[in-house]
């Protein structure tokens, strides 16, 4: 029977310690993910939306085409044009003239030029005008002096502070992942995320499997009550394992996004996706830890009432349980040992914690699910999705089987003690 539970603590051990290091792992590249997209980074930034802007106008300016009906408007702007010069000439020249190289001009223009016929070409000319303009040799001359003008103007804009910083963050992380693009790297990361969530459930329903079978030892030898003591003491050893899991896996992740941004400019995308708008995951352990460094007196105090009552206490439920049937009367019957083995049970918030969690993540994200919902938008120029990735963690599901596991235990205890449980 030890040989077995051996087998089965060290298989939980494993367990418990990749689930431990994949946690770790999650929550870092999480963090470089939500650092890549930040939407300070990204919607949030005007250098990202002119990139975005000058983009679609290089496009536009260098693939111009002129359809028939505009072709026509503009044939007739041109024609107009040219009449109004006509008629600024014609009006210059019927004006009388002071001396007699002037009047000699004006008798030989007279003569030689007939301004109807003119007028009549003008049509011609126009079209003429335009089929040197839609030349492509034409077109490309003009895209180049027009994007001159438009980098020059970007040049002299404001240079956002954002990307000084978004080039340092994306040089840190293609030289961290091995990547050369932010294509490239976030599908690295999401592969990534994709085998550690896998992997981590895994992991846990490994240790549930092993706290199972122990449970399926007590059925299976409910009746050998000398084997009970051995059993128990190693029982204990499980419980152990999964609350330090429990503690220091993440047990919620908090994780808001804007999923799709796409704006039409000039009848082209403008698009952001994956806007991080914010991102956290934190442990019972981290939680703690978060409110002791706050500055307010009662965070402060929250932060150890959780320390105490829901890791201390439970802590010393266990190892109150082990001393109490292990040790002769004199120490098992004393009356700090006996209250955390038995009566501490009252005061052990542990299956509180699991109940807060619970509701706060029922109540956050439908809090957010609605919030979230407020933003979208869709419409033929501005679509706008918004993605709400909160979830429980594989810690979660742990912490709750180490509760589980304790109030089965304390049971068990009541049985099998040679003492007064009272």
């Amino acid at each position: 029977m030890v040989a077995c539970l051996l087998l089965l603590l060290g298989c939980e051990g494993y367990f418990g310690y990749r689930l431990h290091v994949l946690s770790d792992q999650q929550e870092q590249i999480k963090k470089d993910y939500a650092d890549v997209n930040n939407i300070a980074f990204g919607l949030l930034s005007v250098d990202e939306w002119r990139d975005q802007i000058s983009g679609i106008i290089n496009h536009q300016v260098k693939h111009f085409t002129l359809n028939a009906k505009q072709k026509g408007e503009l044939q007739t702007e041109v024609q107009q044009i040219i009449y109004a010069l006509i008629n600024k000439a014609e009006a210059l020249l019927n004006k009388k003239p002071k001396t007699l190289g002037g009047k000699i001009k004006k008798l030989a223009i007279k003569t030689f030029v007939n301004e109807d016929s003119i007028k009549a070409k003008v049509p011609a000319l126009a079209k003429s005008i335009i089929a040197k303009i839609d030349n492509p040799e034409n077109k490309n001359k003009l895209s180049t002096l027009a994007m001159g003008k438009f980098n020059q103007a970007q040049q002299s804009q404001h240079i956002d502070s954002s990307l000084t910083a978004k080039d340092s963050v994306m040089n840190k992380m293609y030289s961290k992942y091995h990547v050369s693009s932010p294509d490239e790297l976030n599908n690295k990361l999401d592969s990534l995320l994709a085998g550690i969530r896998t992997t981590t459930y895994d992991c846990s329903f490994g240790m549930l499997g092993c706290v199972v079978i122990v449970l399926g030892f007590w059925w299976v030898l409910r009746k050998r009550v000398a084997l009970h003591g051995t059993l128990f003491i190693m029982s204990l050893l499980f419980a152990f394992i999964l609350l330090a899991v429990g503690l220091t896996a993440s047990m919620i992740e908090v994780d808001c996004r804007i999923g799709s941004l796409d704006f039409v400019l000039l009848g082209e995308h403008a698009v952001f996706k994956n806007q991080v708008l914010f991102f956290q995951s934190k442990s019972i352990l981290d939680v703690v830890e978060v409110l002791v460094k706050q500055p307010a007196v009662d965070s402060i105090l929250v932060g150890i009432m959780i320390l105490v009552f829901s890791i201390l206490f439970p802590l010393m439920k266990l190892t109150s349980t082990g001393i109490h049937l292990l040790s002769k009367r004199k120490l098992a019957e004393n009356r700090v040992i006996k209250y955390f083995a038995f009566q501490s049970g009252k005061w052990s918030m542990a299956d509180v914690i699991v109940i807060a969690i619970l509701m706060t993540y029922i109540g956050l994200n439908g809090l957010l699910d609605k919030q979230l919902a407020s933003l979208n938008i869709k419409s033929d120029t501005l679509t706008l999705i918004t993605t709400n990735n909160t979830a429980l963690q594989p810690g979660y599901i742990i912490f709750i089987s180490f509760v589980l596991f304790g109030l089965i235990l304390s049971t068990i205890l009541k049985s099998i003690t040679p003492y007064d449980s009272h």
